[in-house]
This record gives structure tokens, C-alpha cells and sequence, in this order.
């Protein structure tokens, strides 16, 4: 009987036991710096992982623009043209008109051009875990920003 007794308060201690216990997983906030954990939620040894230390804007494409208001300023001389040969019958009027076709046609073609062009970009400058510094020139950063944990594939660095 007093085996029985002995038995049954050495298994009810160790459930009581093992409740306590913290999983390695577990977010108790103590065992979360083990061996192979930096604790900041990034692998320990990756060799493509870093953080976000600046992010420069650059502007878009610095090339000047030649193709937009060429065409541009074509389209809306001709367009004057053929709008002042059927309004007007002075010569003057006629070419003070293609005139301003051809700058507003220039200036709309430049502003169509800027705008397919594509927007900025971005110069991010990134820590690596071994000590290196990168600099990544990418078009897009949503979901970068300094302090950002990034793995850098493929010239672009990616939020993990």
C-alpha cells in the first residue's frame, strides 16, 4: 500500500514537472538565445543576411528625354496644321498655330515619356552579419526601411 502511495506521488510531482518545462520553441522569453540564435529573429550564420542601414532616393532615369517631345512636338504641329487650314485663312495665324502645337506636343510628349518611364530609385545601404557593407540599387522597397532585417538575392535585398 505504501508503494502504491509512493508511486502515485512520483508521477503526480513529475506531471507537475513537465508542465513547468519550456519547449525550445517556446516564447517564454528565457530560452530564446541558445546556441545558434542571434535572438533578433535572423538566422545565425547566413551569409546573405544583413540589415538596412540607409535608403537613398535617387531620381529616375537621368538620361535626357529626346524620343517623347520629338514625337511630340510632330504630332502636334500636325495637328495644328490641319486644325488652322480649316479654321483660319491667314498665313500668320496658321503658323503661330503650328508653332504652339508643336510646343504644347513637345511638352505632352515629355511628360508621357517621364511618366512610362518608371519612377525612382533607390540606393539601399545594407550591414551584412559578417561586418561587410553593401550598397543595392533597386527600383522597388516596400517593406524596407533602416533597421529592416533583409536578405540580400540577386543584386536586391528582400525583407524576411
Amino acid at each position: 500500500m505504501k508503494t502504491g502511495l509512493i508511486g502515485t506521488a512520483v508521477l503526480a510531482a513529475s506531471v507537475a514537472l513537465a508542465g513547468c518545462a519550456t519547449s525550445p520553441g517556446s516564447s517564454s522569453g528565457y530560452g530564446n538565445s541558445g546556441y545558434g540564435n542571434s535572438g533578433y529573429g535572423r538566422p545565425a550564420n547566413c551569409y546573405d543576411c544583413g540589415t538596412v542601414t540607409r535608403i537613398e532616393t535617387i531620381r529616375g532615369n537621368s538620361n535626357p528625354n529626346i524620343a517623347g517631345p520629338l514625337i511630340g512636338g510632330v504630332v502636334g504641329a500636325v495637328a495644328a496644321k490641319e486644325l488652322a487650314r480649316r479654321n483660319t485663312d491667314s498665313e500668320g495665324r496658321r503658323n503661330v498655330a503650328i508653332g504652339a502645337g508643336a510646343v504644347g506636343g513637345a511638352v505632352a510628349g515629355n511628360a508621357i515619356q517621364n511618366r512610362t518611364e518608371g519612377g525612382n530609385q533607390y540606393n539601399v545601404h545594407v550591414r551584412m552579419q559578417d561586418g561587410r557593407t553593401t550598397v543595392l540599387s533597386q527600383g522597388d522597397v516596400s517593406g524596407l526601411r533602416e533597421g529592416s532585417n533583409v536578405r540580400v538575392q540577386n543584386g536586391q535585398a528582400y525583407a524576411y
